[in-house]
């Protein structure tokens, strides 16, 4: 494997223990790590990166997604509805997805966080008509070079049985499970520094039964896998908790062992203080998905209140049909604005929103091997030029989430360029977002 030595960065934000920001430093980055920080590292040999005029981050980390719906971006009938609504305009047209539309949705999907500064995804696919598999995925993920926990989601009620989605979208419980076990046994790496990572993911509490969830969470341990699911999205998904389970989203969860630091909660909009004591108290992570859930008008999440009870949160840009861009860095932007207009100007700061976009994240994820600047850690880096017109004239470039770029110029992920001047090196993306549009047309008509 190469080495790379990053050399005189105006400024690294570190994210590390100490929150170091270093100034005309360097980066090292060898067999895949994090191998020497400081001024003036000298290193025979290696390819050297010029980051003078840069500022250097941790790889951003993106904690929810549906990578498939990047095929699904504005679609009328969809673009004005509540999230219940919303489901049912789209589910008919995901039902006519094959393995070529999971595959190049996933890397256009890929390729858009890839640009904005993401180095580590889970994408949650909880749907597979027509014979597509979560392999599909893994495969686009592999070729575009992030870092990669996909999660094989499920749902087995359909509307003949009381549940939202189409009877053609739902599977057998059994199915559900072994198909779990095969994903999981072909695929999850448990070692330091994978780039593959399964879980185990229900879709929601109103797609599935109460056995499969219970079922799920027995079978995620036993594989040593973790869990995920969306919670508490919206005030419907109160109602109907209420109204099916006598119980609100977060007794539901714990009930059927759903929470503990191998758990993490898309959006939580909903949860109260009950709710997100129960969150600290276990272990359980949050995925933050600010765009959607103002796109969805699902409300804002309490995101202050969490950090300030110890809840694990990270980022994510949900799918690119609700929100409608992958961008993670404009997503880290979002959640800093949506606090202070909740709580105030100061409720949260650009370093905090970008924390939480890093070391959140991986926190969330269960990776402590990434999401930080520091020594043996993965090379896992972002640098984002601040010479342009988006910074000129910003006393902190540092503050990435004040002014910008929201593009990187270069993106690492195991040491490996992804990202070089701006453009993808991994892929062909002109040729991606023709398949793309191909596919979206086809759909469409």
């Amino acid at each position: 494997m190469a080495t790379t030595l990053v050399k005189n960065a105006d400024t690294i934000v570190t994210m590390d223990d100490t929150r170091r920001e270093l100034h005309g430093a360097d980066i090292l980055l060898r067999g895949g790590v994090i191998a020497e920080i400081g001024v003036g590292i000298e290193a025979p040999g290696a390819q050297v990166v010029l980051a003078k005029g840069c500022v250097v981050t941790p790889g951003l980390v993106n904690t929810h997604h549906h990578l498939y719906q990047t095929l699904t971006r504005a679609v009328p009938g969809g673009q004005d509805a509540l999230l219940f609504g919303w489901l049912q305009t789209l589910y008919p047209i995901w039902a006519r997805f094959g393995p070529e539309e999971m595959f190049v949705s996933a890397q256009a999907g890929l390729a858009e966080l890839a640009l904005s500064g993401c180095t580590m995804t889970s994408d949650h696919l909880y749907l597979f008509p027509n014979g597509s598999r979560l392999d599909d995925t893994i495969a686009a993920a592999q070729e575009v070079g992030l870092r990669f926990h996909p999660t094989r989601g499920a749902m087995s009620i359909g509307e003949s049985d009381g549940g939202l989605p189409p009877d053609m979208l739902v599977e057998r419980e059994d199915a559900i499970l072994n198909d779990c076990i095969r994903v999981i046994d072909a695929h999850h790496d448990a070692s330091d520094g994978a780039m593959v990572r399964v879980g185990v993911a229900p879709c929601s509490p109103f797609s599935v039964s109460r056995d499969l969830m219970r079922d799920a969470a027995i079978l995620a341990r036993d594989k040593g896998v973790m869990l995920h699911t969306h919670l508490a999205e919206n005030d419907e998904d109160i109602a109907y908790s209420l109204e099916k389970f006598g119980c609100r989203p977060g007794q539901y969860a714990e009930d059927l062992g759903w929470t503990g630091d191998d758990v993490w909660h898309a959006h939580c909009v909903k949860l109260d203080a009950q709710e997100i004591d129960l969150f600290a108290r276990s272990g359980t992570g949050v995925a933050h998905c600010p765009c959607s859930n103002c796109r969805l008008g699902s409300g804002i999440a309490p995101v202050r209140a969490m950090r300030d009870a110890g809840v694990h949160v990270g980022l994510g840009v949900d799918g690119s049909a609700s929100n409608d861009a992958g961008n993670l860095i404009a997503e880290a932007r979002q959640s800093m604005l949506l606090q202070r207009v909740a709580n105030g100007a100061d409720a949260m700061s650009a370093r905090e929103a970008l924390e939480i976009a890093t070391r959140g994240g991986a926190q969330v994820l269960g990776r402590d091997d990434c999401g930080q600047i520091a020594v043996g850690k993965r090379a896992d880096i972002a640098l984002w030029d601040v010479t342009g017109v988006e910074s000129a004239g910003s006393w902190d470039p540092a503050a990435l989430l004040l002014a910008g770029p929201t593009r990187v110029r270069d993106l690492f992920v195991e040491g490996r360029p992804v990202v070089r001047d701006g453009q993808m090196v991994t892929i062909d993306l002109e040729r991606v977002i023709g398949d793309q549009n191909r596919l979206a047309r086809a759909l469409a008509g």
